[in-house]
């Protein structure tokens, strides 16, 4: 099979590494790629948001399966241009995307799924979202609607904050992902993603993990896209990955299917461990990042044997299979990160790292200039230990990480911990 790979991040890097392990692989094309993919397959410079430029080239170059990695592409309506050509693709339709898209939309359905979740309210105009804020207690938790990059959240005690932040949405900081602004109820716990491969008629778990999102160590400090993850978790309540696909997923899907939309492709479910039970923070169109980088290392079956049959509806009626180690993934970020990261800075002992024994180095931000690979974004590196323990995984990850430099390189040291 030929396929396509849209998207240029860490995720993508760990995608089109577990692809390429497939016999079903004849070429892997990734679009726009990054210097780790490079070594596995062609690049192209295509606009994967670009829906006709990705459609004409997919039937131009016959490629028989296309992958999308991240959410804007399938925003933007990839995977409609990609049906209207017969070409198969392992992602929703921008319908579909919708539940990541927008949260107000997210919340509907699953106030109409009967899905468990906190309570929320959308605004378009500050006044009344002020208004909302100062009837509420603290901690406030205001969200750009639409997508922000994983930056559009804000968590808080201050309500002043609170309220500048709604501000800057609803001003346009986040361009037209705040054109509307959602308040949401602050539930505390503990988080944990759960992942399902979905065909349009059944959901197949993938193992959970639990990230990090704030940049420095005991979480404290501004939200992240992510600092750091590890897969499998294991204070998770028996039976959690079942009920959240018979309690979420199911339902969710048929909702869907009342409005019209077959989902097929990736599907996040972030979950708060709450007192009261598991409830729903928010939902993924796809893998997260970087929760991706540590879960596939430990998948024992062919995933392009899965996605194609998940974008043909024929996914199978079985569990799969997974290693019994620990993946720890430790991010290595940008100084200045994630407001202005700096770029530019060559990276340096990669290669060593990744000689390393059960270590994975998974390019995000970087490009090769001459014969240097440099920064080229906000999260650099994803470096992965595997152990047979949570804690031989991390002190794998860590002295990995540890070889590995550039100038004003970040990371949380307390991942796994």
């Amino acid at each position: 099979m030929r396929v396509l790979l849209l998207g240029g991040g860490g995720r993508e890097h760990a995608l089109g590494w577990k692809l390429s392990q497939s016999p079903l692989l004849t070429e892997l094309i990734s679009a726009p790629g990054n210097p780790g993919l490079a070594e596995l397959g062609p690049l192209v410079e295509i606009d994967p948001s670009n829906p006709e430029a990705v459609a004409a080239f997919a039937e131009r170059e016959g490629i028989d399966l296309v992958v999308v990695g991240p959410e804007g592409p399938l925003a933007a309506g990839v995977v409609d241009a990609l049906d209207a050509r017969g070409i198969a693709a392992f992602g929703p339709t921008a319908a579909g995307a919708r539940l990541e898209s927008s949260k107000a939309h997210a919340k509907d359905v699953m106030r109409r799924a009967g899905v468990a979740t906190g309570t929320a309210e959308a605004f378009t105009v500050l006044d009344d979202a002020v208004a909302h804020l100062r009837s509420i207690e603290a901690p406030y938790v205001v969200k750009a609607d639409g997508l922000a990059a994983g930056k559009g959240v804000l968590v808080t005690d201050d309500l002043d904050a609170a309220i500048g932040w709604a501000g800057a949405c609803l001003a346009g900081v986040f361009g037209e992902a705040g054109a509307t602004v959602v308040v949401e109820e602050y539930l505390s716990g503990r988080e944990v993603s759960v992942f399902a491969l979905v065909d349009g008629k059944r959901a197949l778990p993938l193992e959970p993990a639990r990230d990090y999102k704030r940049l420095a160590d005991g979480d404290r400090g501004p939200n992240t896209g992510g600092m750091g993850c590890f897969s499998p978790v294991g204070d998770l309540p028996q039976h959690l990955v079942e009920n959240t696909v018979d309690d979420v997923v199911e339902p969710v899907l048929q909702v869907l299917r009342a409005d019209g939309i077959e989902y097929r492709g990736f599907l996040y479910v972030g979950l708060m461990l709450t007192d009261d039970g598991p409830k729903v923070l928010e939902f993924n169109c796809r893998l997260g990042d970087p929760e991706t980088q540590a879960i596939l290392p430990r998948l024992e079956d062919d995933l392009l044997a899965l996605l194609a049959a998940g974008a043909a509806g024929e996914l199978p009626d079985t569990s799969l299979h997974w290693s019994d180690q620990v993946a720890v993934d430790v991010v290595l970020a940008s100084g200045g990160y994630p407001k202005t990261p700096d770029r530019g800075h060559v990276i340096t002992g990669l290669e060593t790292a990744e000689d390393l024994k059960n270590t994975f180095v998974f390019q995000a931000g970087t490009r090769a200039v001459n014969e240097n690979l440099v920064s080229a974004g906000g999260r650099v590196l994803n470096v992965v230990g595997l152990g047979d323990t949570l804690e031989a995984a991390r002190e794998t990850a860590y002295e990995a990480a540890s070889m590995i430099d550039f100038e004003g390189k970040q990371m949380r040291r307390d991942i796994g911990y």
